[in-house]
């Protein structure tokens, strides 16, 4: 048996014991350091995901932690192993698995939604999943590793370029890491956030910031870019408002990544697309270079890790770090799985 945080009703976390079975053939037993706590997680602690989630469910996605144990067959990992998670499996037989496109696989699981997650002491996965940690890396910042994996992929899909005007609508922990992505792959970077205390924070961190509620966004954005609109635009907000902005601050022939996960249909200016020639495309999820990439990011230094972690919290309070999150003011929050005992990993 080993503890775990598992969601059973709207609004309604525990933690109990669950069991995790020794790693099989080809798995792996992990002991989880750290658990990042992510959008979508508020999103289930809300019970606004019960057609997808079974209760109970164990959550957690953004991880790192080490090797405990691995089963037969299992030759690339040991004990005390440095890791975090894909949390992805697919089915390998679907038309986009077939395409090569694994991560949007017709039936696929994404664990800690689908199927149990790491917010727990100990967790049996297969082998396949695990991306390598360097050994340098604290395992707190490493928990930064999957949604900035999330931004990587991002920035690749909207093909950002050196030189480059790129503006984010929405300043929380993605709409921050893509602005720390594309900046890195030589873009100047804007960030449009309501929010005052998270626009200080992305000042703090070098970039542009923009009020939409005080501010012409539009008329800055063409004084900025002398006249032309941005490059490129991530909508990451998931309002109906933001999807506007992202429309009306592209240039000619400009480029709206979208981001945010919107539950319903918006009303877009497909005249202005029409006009000027733009291009929409689509980002979900990652595959294992982004991740990959993620990891020499996070490990360089170029996430501010230290910056965007601002609450870590037992496991056994995970209800009420749920809870401190979604009143805002804390950018990322991280559960600490340690459950205090000292291991040897030999």
């Amino acid at each position: 048996m080993t503890l775990a945080v598992r969601y059973t009703a709207a609004r309604t976390l525990d933690t109990a014991p669950v069991d995790n079975p020794p790693p099989g053939p080809g798995e792996v037993e992990l002991a989880p350091a750290y658990v990042g706590i992510c959008g979508t997680d508020l999103h289930i602690f809300h019970g606004d995901m019960d057609a997808r989630v079974s209760a109970p469910a164990v959550l957690g996605h953004e991880m790192s932690g080490r090797v405990v144990r691995v089963g037969p067959d299992v030759e690339e990992w040991r004990p005390g192993d440095a890791v975090t998670v894909m949390p992805l499996s697919w089915d390998a037989t679907c038309p986009a698995c077939l395409d090569g496109h694994q991560h949007l696989c017709h039936h696929l699981d994404f664990i800690g939604i689908d199927s149990p997650g790491a917010m727990r002491q100990r967790w049996t996965v297969d082998a396949s999943v695990l991306v390598r940690l360097p050994g340098s890396l604290p395992l707190d910042r490493a928990a930064l590793v999957e949604p900035t994996a999330v931004a990587v992929h991002d920035v690749g899909r909207a093909a950002v370029r050196e030189g480059e005007r790129v503006v984010v609508v929405g300043g929380g922990p993605v709409g921050i890491l893509i602005a720390v992505v594309a900046r890195d792959a030589g873009a100047d970077v804007c960030v449009v956030e309501p929010g005052a205390q998270r626009r200080r924070l992305v000042e703090e961190l070098g970039f542009i910031t923009l009020d939409p509620g005080a501010d012409d966004v539009s008329g800055l954005i063409r004084r900025w870019t002398g006249g032309s609109g941005a490059d490129i635009a991530f909508e990451v907000s998931g309002a109906a408002a933001g999807v506007g902005t992202a429309v009306n601050v592209l240039a000619v022939r400009g480029r709206l990544c979208l981001v945010a996960i919107h539950a319903r249909p918006r009303e877009v200016d497909l005249h202005r697309f029409f006009w000027r020639e733009l291009t929409l495309v689509g980002a979900r999820l990652y595959n294992r270079s982004d991740f990959e990439r993620a990891v020499r990011l996070v490990a360089r230094g170029v996430v501010p890790a230290d910056r965007l972690i601002t609450r870590v919290v037992p496991l056994a309070e995970a209800a009420a770090a749920f809870e401190a999150l979604e009143a805002g003011g804390d950018v990322k929050v991280l559960l600490d799985c340690a459950d205090g005992a000292e291991e040897a990993f030999v």
